[in-house]
């Protein structure tokens, strides 16, 4: 009491606001800390669990399209030459289209056989290549120069050494096995990057082995891929297989000096870096466990330094024994870096406000409250499924970019990239809305789902290539928007199946208009820049209404998919 009798009148005034703000201050600090961090912990597993999706699909593009380089140089049911020499031309033929399937990552594809004898194909680019044949069951390969699928072989070299591949790994491996096999990952000592090899046994005329067929998959641009990872400044993300052996890591290195003193693969286990070792340890406990490994999990482990780190991961299999684990490590400091340096900002500007404005300061404090609050509460909804969460924060500092990126992120997730239509995620999002407004207006009115599907789509891509699909998907999506009223959706379903909700109709004949509507203006060929030529397609139908076709999303989804393959030519239905 006698400190409060000694102050002045002014001060008396002054200083418990001056206090009480300087506590809110740290109060609202405290809540935007805690905010912010919840926020964190929903995104954060999201996005971890994307940038595993983007590693798989680049281990996908990797590896899973060596599958068709096999069938193409062997097709299935195609039998061993009886005599090699004399099927060189038609070898050459089927190895140039199998190796220009994906010549950037499958370069070379050969084949050897039970007497010895051995073809191979070499794609140096796109004109040129390098055949390596051996027509006699013994002695060495004579390499030789073609330029073209139809090139004379010119420049012939015969090797100082005898190569045998009926001793080769992937000979050796493909003859004990009934099925297509990948073979041990080596170092190709000429580049240092890793190689794996998937085989094929060819049989001959009486179903016996005749010989085998392989093709080289370099693994350095997936190792590039992760390595140009935009990770957090203590994140890392690496491939291996389940017994540690490093395929890909986005930083260090994934190999060794041996004792010999050449390359050797580095095992996880024995890498110098702790988080890496950390988070090795900890995945390779999990995927002991029973469950589906296919998708992707996240978790929560002790870092190396006691700190929480999250964790992303992902088996990767396939049918020719392919087995690899995807993992990305971010420390959960990382992500609440900037939530951190945010709230010591605010409580400065709270401690400037109380000397000059404490008004100002209340107010400023407040708005940053309430928007990581609000990013909170979308963060929360987004996690649980709801991409409908408004946000509307306008700031320019961290929270604002933070914002950004979480709308950004929002639009991703339920956009689809090609089109710029929605996609599944968002109209099923939609479908349910609708049918939960259904609900609780009772006014008995009805709403349409239609299943599109592009009639003879596949003989744009087998006519023109994929490319030009994708620009016929996007000139479809733009032409089906069009046609649709304000309050209706279209979305992409998957490949050249397309949805759309008409949000309010009367009767079933509205939805059959939209229907008769979206079929004429197919009538037009679509204009798909450059592709050179207009393309002339059809659509196929299915319509379901709510809620006489079903009560639920499946089921209406579920009929107006039945309904289209009715509506397909030749169908009857």
């Amino acid at each position: 009491m006698a400190f409060f009798r000694s102050l002045s009148l002014r001060q008396l005034l002054t200083v418990p606001y001056v206090v009480l703000v300087l506590l809110l201050a740290i109060m609202i600090g405290l809540l935007s800390y805690r905010a912010g961090r919840e926020a964190v912990d929903s995104l954060s597993g999201q996005l971890l669990g994307e940038t595993v999706g983007r590693i798989s699909q680049a281990v996908e593009k990797h590896v899973f399209g060596s599958a068709a380089v096999l069938e193409v140089a062997f097709p299935e049911g195609l039998t061993a030459p009886v005599r090699l020499a004399d099927e060189v031309d038609a070898l050459r033929t089927r190895f140039w289209q199998a190796t220009s399937v994906h010549r950037e990552l499958n370069n070379y594809a050969y084949y050897g056989d039970e007497q010895g004898h051995f073809f191979g194909l070499w794609r140096d680019s796109a004109q040129d290549a390098q055949v390596r044949l051996r027509t006699e069951g013994s002695g060495p390969r004579t390499l030789y120069k073609v330029h073209g699928i139809r090139g004379a072989l010119v420049d012939p070299v015969v090797e100082d050494k005898v190569f045998e591949p009926r001793e080769r790994p992937w000979y050796r491996a493909s003859r004990d096995s009934g099925a297509e096999i990948w073979t041990s990952i080596y170092i190709d000592f000429r580049t240092q990057g890793l190689v794996a090899t998937r085989a094929r046994r060819v049989p001959n005329a009486d179903g016996g082995l005749g010989g085998v067929v392989a093709t080289d998959v370099s693994l350095q641009s997936l190792s590039d891929f992760v390595r140009s990872l935009p990770l957090s400044p203590n994140g890392l993300a690496f491939v291996a297989e389940p017994d540690g052996k490093l395929i890909a890591t986005s930083r260090g290195s994934y190999l060794r000096q041996g004792t010999s003193g050449r390359s050797e693969r580095l095992d996880a286990e024995q890498s110098d870096d702790p988080l890496l070792v950390a988070t090795h340890r900890a995945v390779r406990e999990l995927i002991a466990l029973p469950g589906d490994h296919g998708a992707t999990r996240t978790v929560k482990i002790s870092g190396p330094d006691g700190a929480a780190v999250q964790v992303a991961w992902a088996r990767i299999r396939d049918d020719a024994g392919l087995d690899w684990v995807i993992a990305v490590a971010v420390p959960r400091s990382d992500f609440l870096q900037r939530i951190t340096d945010n709230v010591y900002r605010t409580l400065a500007l709270a401690v400037l406000a109380a000397l000059l404005a404490i008004g100002i300061g209340l107010a400023s404090l407040s708005v940053v409250a309430r928007d990581l609050r609000q990013l909170s509460v979308a963060a929360r909804r987004v996690g649980e499924g709801d991409f409908s969460a408004p946000l509307g924060i306008r700031r320019g500092d961290e929270i604002g970019d933070l914002a950004k990126s979480f709308q950004a992120m929002t639009q991703r997730l339920t956009t689809d990239r090609l089109t710029g239509l929605a996609n599944r995620e968002a109209v099923l999002r939609r479908l349910e809305e609708r049918m939960a407004r259904q609900r609780r207006s009772a006014d008995g009115g009805m709403f349409a789902v239609l299943f599109l599907d592009l009639d003879r789509f596949k003989e744009v891509n087998d006519r023109f290539g994929h490319d030009a699909g994708d620009r016929v998907l996007v000139a479809l999506g733009q032409r089906l928007q069009a046609q649709l009223r304000e309050g209706d959706m279209v979305a992409r379903w998957a490949g050249d199946e397309f949805l759309v909700l008409l949000d309010q109709i009367s009767t079933e004949a509205d939805a059959r208009h939209v229907v008769d509507k979206l079929k004429r203006s197919m009538e037009l060929p679509l204009q798909t820049p450059g592709l050179g030529q207009d393309v002339e397609l059809s659509l196929s139908v299915g319509v379901a209404i709510y809620p006489r076709d079903g009560q639920d999303v499946d089921t209406l989804v579920q009929r107006a998919d039945v309904a289209m393959y009715r509506d397909k030519p030749g169908q009857g239905g």
